[in-house]
């Protein structure tokens, strides 16, 4: 009940692509800037409405590299920013916190977090989202898809002419997700260029969203994607049938959405409030439940859980750590360094 009556949203345009969605309650106003879908965070608002009735929250919707700007512009004009911010983009998130645009947020849970989803008690890992191989499954019915990336690169060598430009992956250039499973990937697996290249050679389609690559496996034009975002290559195969998803079994990146309370914020305690209840065992469960998100706290057992996933997989999860680290990806030169092997690979250069 309570949800349907929040669902009665004010929403206005703003500048720079950006939604404002207004959840009326009480007197004080907690704000929000997030990457995240407000369809997909109006039930954890939901949840924290139900605890705090006496705040109205404005969720204002924006793209991962405006919402970096957004605090940066404001905290430098000496203007209030957001209380929460809450982004898909982990090096972005963990730039503003080591360039001090973030503020230390202790909350029940923090002591209890793994460390590596916490840097500094400053900027937190509230997601656990893996990198899946997706697949048509009826393309696979007279055998298993690949499981393995040495397994990916076996397929492609055998599959003549069925294969040729039927497998899929982010376009490294302009998906920012895309662009950081690579780079990982290269640090867990040298090799990892035999893979693009022999990619290549099958004449590789690349694609800027997840649901562009979903889209095409779910119908048959792709038989396999690879590095996709594995939260929505689960949500999608829940409705499409014909999308299977494969852990790979050598190892298994994993990524996470940030969230972190803005030194400039104007309500700060309304922001740690806001990530108290994220990290809470109620908010991680509707994290898991309802958005269908991995949920990072180890209080969460639902299967879609980093706790379920680590007792099943172990040692073949390799989260990406909320640290400094990080902020390699954001070095321009070499981004372009790996890009041009990229392209080099898909060329057979």
């Amino acid at each position: 009940m309570i949800l349907r009556l929040i669902a009665a949203l004010t929403l206005l345009a703003l500048p720079a692509r950006a939604e404002l969605f207004t959840y009326p309650g009480g007197d004080q106003i907690l704000t929000i800037y997030s990457s995240l879908d407000n369809h997909l965070a109006a039930p954890l608002i939901a949840g924290f409405q139900a605890q705090n009735p006496d705040v109205t929250v404005r969720y204002e919707e924006l793209l991962t590299g405006e919402l970096n700007d957004r605090i940066i512009r404001e905290t430098d004009a000496g203007q209030p920013t957001a209380d929460f911010a809450f982004s898909s983009a982990m090096d972005l998130q963990i730039k503003l916190a080591n360039d001090g645009y973030a503020q230390p947020a202790v909350t029940s849970d923090s002591a209890g977090w793994p460390r590596w989803a916490n840097w500094r008690d400053t900027a937190y890992a509230l997601t656990f989202e893996p990198a899946v191989l997706v697949y048509h499954r009826p393309a696979f019915r007279d055998r298993p898809p690949p499981s393995s990336r040495f397994e990916l690169v076996d397929w492609l060598a055998h599959g003549g002419a069925a294969v040729q430009g039927r497998v899929g992956t982010y376009d490294i250039e302009r998906s920012a997700v895309g662009y950081l499973f690579l780079a990982r990937d290269q640090e867990h697996f040298p090799d990892i260029w035999s893979v693009i290249a022999a990619m290549g050679r099958a004449g590789v389609q690349q694609f800027t969203t997840s649901q562009q690559i979903l889209e095409r496996v779910g119908d048959g034009r792709l038989l396999i994607g690879y590095n996709i975002l594995g939260s929505y290559a689960a949500d999608w195969a829940r409705d499409h049938p014909h999308v299977g998803m494969v852990l790979p079994r050598d190892f298994t990146v994993v990524v996470s959405r940030v969230g972190l309370v803005p030194r400039a914020a104007a309500r700060s305690d309304l922001g740690t409030r806001f990530l108290g209840f994220f990290m809470s065992r109620a908010g991680q469960t509707i994290l898991a439940e309802e958005l269908r998100l991995p949920a990072v706290s180890l209080e969460v057992a639902d299967e879609n859980s980093a706790r379920a996933m680590q007792a099943a997989l172990g040692a073949q999860l390799r989260p990406v750590p909320v640290s400094p680290g990080l902020l390699v990806y954001l070095d321009q030169a070499k981004r372009a360094r790996l890009i041009q092997r990229w392209r080099g690979a898909i060329r057979g250069d």
